[in-house]
């Protein structure tokens, strides 16, 4: 099927820059792209909502130092076991 349609000038640029490097014609070129485009976009619809859990609380335990890994590695050994 034949249409118009509008290209900013870099990219058309770039695009038949493509087409020239790997021996297909600018309509291909954009077809592939086209093709690729709507498929993200498709993929992205069918992925399912994720839901994070989130938890009310208070503030931060006394005595927690979230700079700290090594501290942070003890205090959680300490409540596990």
């Amino acid at each position: 099927m034949r249409t118009t349609i509008t290209i900013d000038d870099a990219l058309l640029a770039e695009a038949k820059v493509i087409a020239a490097r790997s021996g297909r014609t600018l309509n291909a070129v954009v077809e592939d792209a086209l093709r690729v485009a709507i498929a993200q976009r498709r993929a992205t619809a069918k992925r399912p909502r994720v839901i994070l859990p989130t938890f009310s609380g208070g503030r931060l335990q006394p005595g927690v130092n979230l700079d700290s890994n090594s501290d942070l590695l003890d205090l959680m050994e300490e409540t596990s076991g």
